[in-house]
């Protein structure tokens, strides 16, 4: 080594510092990654290499995580993994030998013409990073009558349509998940990159691949993988609408002529291009995919892993070309599931050529997956520098951009803005929902008055009313506020957003081990757990999507209001204040809140360590432009997600309520008939005067029901359990309340008003309450005090008495397994709280 060479070094290594350490508004250049092997490959796969001249743009209000400028695009990611890439500010970094058998600048191989199309409906898959406008490009090709379902065997979403193209012929389109890579970095991109790869059945005819004309280098990665594969593609680069405004002009022909497949031009907000993608469909169904091996540009080290991978695979079903053996073999590189996770169903032999390759490169110290990406990456810059031109054109998408991330994820302002839209979402599924929930819940008591008068008295007309209609309106029910939680999430997401909340919340969640963007559903707890369960979806890693599902039925949702306000005004009917501003009542109803708040947060942080236990998913979030939400897809993201839930957990609850209906109405005793019958009679001879008697009757009608629950599966589990819950304060009666709250938990008022043949009880209801005031024990004791009110309270902020919440936690986790584990310790954690307030607050001689 030259001294010359010894000097640059040492200069180079003194002027080192890491990411995170970069002034706000100073350019460096990347000197190497040293971050963990998952997060690092995520991000060289986003462009972040060696070599890469990156900005530092702000950082988060709570000074983690950071945002960065490269490629044409914002990129957010933590400290932690930050600090493992240094940087240099004198434009020195490590080059890379890339390349050695072809020239890297050689254009990829276009595609031969097939002599005839097959006689069955063709797949075309639409393939692209997030925020590209793929999702938007699918829903102008396919309409509103997609069809939305699961994957088989995962719960990953897949929307799908057939249409026809202008050739007449029939193909159906699918959306798969959003990806930035052929690499495997969590189960939803495991789903897409089977798909591209043929592992989920037959190999795709075509994959259109939209690409972010604003973020060509990033985007143009995933469209060279594709392209690779040997499968027709045709590439639509989207938004060059925004381009144009920046001042970049892309020359397609040449773009094409590099890609060996048709780019075309699309805005796809506003349908232009769309036809021609169309057209180019059409021409990518008539060719073959292509059998040869692709571009291979790739240095020897890369080469030779290649081919000792590819040996194995000969006779592997789902990679039938040379050109589909080494796509796969090159994505086996970069897995992000050493464990063997994304190479289940492949032969022993292919597994272990895999870990034999990484192991020999980790003994030479190579890095096969910087050297493979590094090299797509030297030959994307060349394509892009050939058919991209720039002009000084300051990009007004970018300045607004920038001006709204100075004031939306700002310390002071940001924090502010981010409260305000909370609270809107909270007022939303609150109190803007009301009046559409008090409509269906009058609907629903309409339509089971009209059944009851249509109807002749009997278990045929029971089932109808209280099973049937009454599971139909606990399912509909819901529709409100799952609609606008969907609708506001679809907007945040469409305007660009709810990556700036993950931004700006994600360290305070991280203190608990959850993903920034686990916010909103938690906060959406608060008014339903439904449709909190169902935004979870938002939330890229699966681990982190249990723990928020799993936990959030403990932030109190506004049926549980209901219960609070009923046992406040029963045992805290009086006028006494602490300090004497604030009511008994109100601070009761306060440490509630407070409680169900720590619980939530307390269950996630043992479950991150526990059950769950796992790295944290990395935030290696794209920052998108803000834009004007696209009405078209946030409709029809809102209409999907409805769908999803009427046809798929709406079954579920359905059912549940139906079955929940027969263990309070069976065993009927036909003495308690005869004997209710017969007064009845009594009555009506003694009052003739109908308008005198109704109210005699309906209290008869009430004191009936009371006894025929107590004669149900229902009731003699009651008074069965009532050795068990009579620790906790609570009576027979306060179990059957308890066991009825399972349909839902503000029917545990209704059961009550049953148990106590009081009919149409609500919590406001003044007989209810005053029967629960005279309430006694067997033993003449008083049976709602303070202590087995508060009790009482504890257990509903802690159980999970909501069938509906576990049939959405069935449906989005796929399995019954989480849902039970879910009941269980939600279960034992209220019993075992109730146990200890009731326990100890009779010892310390509360229980009066």
């Amino acid at each position: 080594m030259s001294a010359v060479t010894r000097q640059k070094n040492i200069d180079v290594q003194q002027d080192l510092r890491t990411l995170d350490q970069l002034p706000i508004g100073e350019n460096a250049v990347v000197h190497r990654l040293d971050c963990g092997r998952r997060v690092g490959c995520r991000l060289m796969e986003m462009g972040l290499l060696p070599g890469t001249h990156v900005e530092m743009i702000r950082r988060a209000p709570f000074g983690d995580p950071i945002e960065i400028r490269l490629r044409g695009y914002f990129l957010s990611l933590r400290c932690d993994d930050a600090s493992g890439i240094s940087v240099t500010q004198n434009g020195e970094s490590e080059s890379f030998s890339v390349g050695t058998s072809f020239d890297i600048a050689q254009p990829l191989k276009p595609h031969s013409v097939k002599e005839e199309r097959l006689d069955r409906v063709l797949r075309v898959l639409v393939a692209g990073n997030a925020n590209a406008g793929k999702t938007t490009v699918f829903n102008v090709l396919t309409g509103a009558r997609a069809k939305v379902g699961n994957y088989p065997g995962v719960t990953v979403s897949r929307a799908s349509r057939v249409i026809t193209l202008p050739s007449q012929a029939k193909v159906e389109v699918v959306d798969l998940p959003g990806i930035y890579s052929l690499s495997t970095h969590s189960p939803d991109e495991q789903v897409a990159v089977d798909e591209v790869l043929g592992r989920r059945g037959n190999a795709p005819d075509t994959v259109l691949v939209v690409l972010d004309a604003c973020a060509l280098e990033r985007s143009l990665y995933l469209a060279m993988q594709i392209i690779e594969t040997g499968v027709p593609t045709v590439v639509a680069v989207n938004m060059v609408d925004e381009a144009a405004r920046a001042g970049i002009d892309i020359n397609f022909e040449k773009m094409s002529k590099w890609l060996g497949v048709t780019a075309v031009p699309t805005v796809a907000s506003a349908g232009q291009g769309l036809d021609v993608v169309r057209e180019e469909l059409d021409v990518a169904l008539g060719q073959a995919a292509r059998f040869e091996v692709g571009w291979e540009g790739f240095p020897e080290s890369v080469t030779s892993a290649i081919a000792v991978i590819e040996g194995s695979l000969e006779g592997v079903s789902f990679v039938r070309t040379p050109a589909s053996r080494r796509a796969w073999a090159l994505c086996s590189l970069l897995s992000q599931f050493p464990d063997g996770e994304g190479l289940d169903g492949l032969p022993s032999s292919v597994r272990q050529n895999v870990d034999k390759v990484h192991r020999e490169a980790k003994l030479a110290d190579l890095s096969l997956a910087q050297d493979a990406i590094a090299a797509r990456y030297q030959w994307i810059e060349t394509v892009v520098a050939d058919s991209k031109s720039a002009s000084p054109i300051a990009s007004e998408t970018r300045n607004w951009t920038e001006l709204l991330d100075g004031i939306l994820t700002h310390r002071v302002y940001g924090l502010s803005v981010f409260a305000i839209v909370m609270v809107l979402l909270f007022e939303a599924l609150f109190t803007w929902s009301e009046p559409l929930i008090a409509a269906i819940e009058s609907l629903t008591g309409g339509l089971q008055s009209v059944a009851t008068g249509f109807l002749p008295d009997g278990v045929f007309e029971d089932l109808v009313v209280n099973g049937v209609i009454a599971g139909v309106g606990n399912v509909i029910v819901f529709v409100p506020q799952i609609a606008m939680l969907f609708l506001f999430i679809a907007v945040l997401e469409d305007f660009g957003y709810l990556a700036r909340v993950a931004f700006v919340i994600d360290r305070l969640m991280g203190r608990i081990g959850l993903h920034g963007k686990a916010f909103v559903p938690m906060l959406s707890g608060f008014a339903c757990a439904i449709p909190a369960v169902m935004a979870t979806r938002t939330i890229e890693s699966r681990r982190d999507r249990l723990i928020t599902m799993l936990t959030l039925p403990m932030v109190s949702c506004s049926a549980r209001l209901p219960i609070y306000v009923l046992v406040t005004a029963v045992v805290f009917a009086g006028d006494g204040r602490f300090f004497g501003l604030f009511s008994t009542g109100a601070v009761v109803l306060f440490s509630m809140y407070a409680l169900s708040v720590i619980a939530t947060l307390g269950a996630a942080a043992v479950l991150r360590r526990t059950i769950l236990k796992g790295p944290r998913f990395p935030l290696v979030l794209e920052l998108p432009p803000y834009r004007v939400p696209v009405w078209r897809n946030v409709l029809l993201t809102t209409w999907r997600g409805l769908r999803r839930f009427l046809v798929d957990a709406g079954t579920i609850i359905l059912a549940m309520t139906i079955i929940l209906w027969a263990l309070l109405s069976f065993p009927r005793s036909g003495e308690i008939v005869e004997r209710y019958t017969s007064a009845r009679a009594d009555l009506v001879a003694s009052i003739p005067n109908p308008n005198d008697r109704d109210d005699a009757l309906r209290l008869l009608d009430g004191r009936e029901s009371g006894e025929q629950l107590r004669h149900s599966v229902a009731g003699r589990i009651g008074l069965a359990l009532e050795p068990l819950i009579e620790p906790l304060g609570y009576d027979w009666r306060i179990g059957v309340g308890i066991l009825g709250a399972f349909a839902a938990r503000e029917v545990f008022i209704s059961t009550l008003g049953i148990v106590f043949g009081i009919a149409d009880a609500d919590e406001e209801n003044v007989s209810l309450r005053s029967s629960l005031q005279g309430a006694q024990r067997r033993d003449g004791s008083p049976l709602m005090t303070p202590l087995a009110g508060v009790s009482l309270m504890v257990f509903f902020v802690l159980a999970c008495q909501c069938m509906s919440t576990i049939g959405v936690v069935r449906r989005e986790s796929g399995s019954w397994r989480w849902p039970i584990f879910m009941f269980t310790y939600m279960t034992i954690l209220a019993y075992g709280s109730s146990l200890f307030v009731y326990q100890l607050g009779s010892f310390l001689g509360w229980g009066t």
